[in-house]
């Protein structure tokens, strides 16, 4: 196999007291509740070149078991709102990229759009929505719902949600704004554009009264990867946040969705896949291991059955937690696709489900990885190299040290191999992630018009 002439792209996830269900109980981890912690992460990734940092988000507080809730950071309790705090983090930082997670299923359109524009002009062009449809079965009840939404519903509302957040962003040109003192003109009439939709969850008319940044717009990124969720990826994302375990279901996932992506009129490198992973790294594998133990040996019995039924949908309380995960759980309305990845390893594997929980604790589902420097890089570049993968999402065990390891030991191991940038390519995020600049869709077909 030929080598790739790109190279990978790196995010970091950053979740304030680092990624492991147990990391808040560790001595070295920060508190992360406040802005200064978040500031020290980005300048920390942006000094690396990182192309992003990435933030989730839910919208409920994750407390139905009240008692498992208070001994995890993990409880949909977040210090900021995503979109508040990558506004001021983008007054201290100048290249790197800013995606907010932002749901379909709460929010409206017109509002979003709006936030969004406005974040990728305030920071010149490195904005990025995560679009998702807020599975958290608690998060309906804080928006007059009388139960969740159902699953297939929550798609078709973000298929008519993605297109009219596109619509409302392309409603100036890039030079629509004249701002002719002279002549008195501020705007060119010609060069807006309404929208006037009108769906089945939506009535819009537009247009958004933000202007377009110097990227076009923000880049769209998606996290679903049940059938739905990449067929929308598949038509509206420019990167997905995927979750895979083995190299054989990376490639899988990354062929199926790339496969998609003719019959919309794109190309493979509209698209770019970003998996998470979750590093440990030492400077021998005892060190590495050891970190790791560390770690697994805060999590006490609830919160790990607590993970494991949030992830799953199933309530395994009632079960012995050194026997077997059921065989034919009920069907849930939640997060499928994650549902069938921690089912399908607690089969693959035959793990009890205290091996289940000690298992997914650290990276939730996603990519694990305890090494040396050179296993992880090793274990990187054959993602990459095998096209399952464009890059990768750092979910960091413990925050800042977690990340801090992963930049000092990982990163210069990639340079070494030619597989990791030393400088930006550009000031934009789709500059940096390789990402074409949006047309205007209003000049275009004016344009195609001309010409016929």
């Amino acid at each position: 196999m030929a080598r790739r002439k790109d190279k990978i792209k790196l995010g970091a996830f950053l979740l304030f007291t680092g990624h492991h269900v147990a990391a808040w109980r560790h001595p070295k981890a920060s508190v992360g509740t406040e802005f200064e912690n978040y500031v020290e992460l980005a300048k920390l990734a942006e000094a690396a070149k990182f192309d992003t940092i990435f933030f989730a988000d839910g919208v409920a507080a994750r407390i139905k078991d009240v008692e498992a809730a208070s001994r995890k950071a993990h409880s949909g309790v977040y210090p900021f709102e995503p979109i508040t705090l990558l506004s001021a983090l983008s007054c201290v930082t100048r290249n790197i990229g800013l995606i907010a997670t932002a749901s379909t299923s709460y929010s409206d359109p017109y509002n979003l759009a709006r936030q969004f524009g406005s974040l990728d002009r305030l920071s010149g062009g490195r904005a990025g929505w995560n679009l998702v449809t807020s599975s958290d079965p608690d998060a309906a009840f804080n928006f007059g719902h009388e139960a969740q939404i159902l699953h297939s519903d929550r798609y078709e509302r973000a298929e008519e949600f993605a297109d009219v957040v596109l619509g409302l962003w392309d409603s100036w040109e890039d030079d629509a704004f004249l701002r002719d003192r002279e002549s008195g003109r501020y705007f060119d009439p010609a060069k807006l554009h309404r929208l006037d939709h009108n769906g089945k969850h939506f009535k819009v008319r537009g247009p958004l009264n933000i202007p377009r940044s110097p990227q076009g717009r923000p880049v769209v990124v998606q996290a679903g990867a049940s059938e739905p969720g990449k067929e929308l990826a598949a038509r509206t994302a420019e990167a997905i946040f995927a979750a895979q375990i083995t190299l054989e279901e990376a490639t899988s996932f990354y062929a199926d969705v790339k496969g998609r992506l003719a019959k919309y009129g794109r190309s493979h490198d509209d698209l770019k896949i970003l998996p998470g992973i979750f590093p440990v790294v030492g400077r021998t594998q005892s060190e590495a291991q050891e970190k790791f133990e560390s770690l697994q040996e805060l999590i006490q019995p609830e919160v790990g059955l607590n993970l494991i039924s949030q992830l799953s949908g199933v309530d395994l309380r009632d079960y012995p937690l050194d026997g077997p995960v059921p065989e034919n759980p009920p069907a849930t309305n939640a997060g499928k696709s994650r549902q069938a990845l921690v089912l399908d390893l607690a089969r693959r594997e035959n793990l009890t489900i205290r091996q289940l929980y000690l298992r997914i604790a650290g990276a939730r589902g996603h990519w694990q990885v305890v090494g040396t420097p050179t296993d992880i890089a090793d274990t990187l570049e054959e993602r990459f190299e095998n096209y399952g993968a464009d890059g990768f999402n750092i979910m960091a065990p413990i925050m800042p040290g977690g990340l801090a390891d992963f930049i000092e030991l990982v990163v210069p191991e990639l340079r070494r191999r030619g597989l990791f940038r030393h400088e930006y390519e550009g000031t934009t995020l789709r500059e940096n992630l390789g990402l074409k600049r949006p047309d205007n869709s209003h000049a275009v077909n004016r344009g195609s018009v001309a010409a016929e």
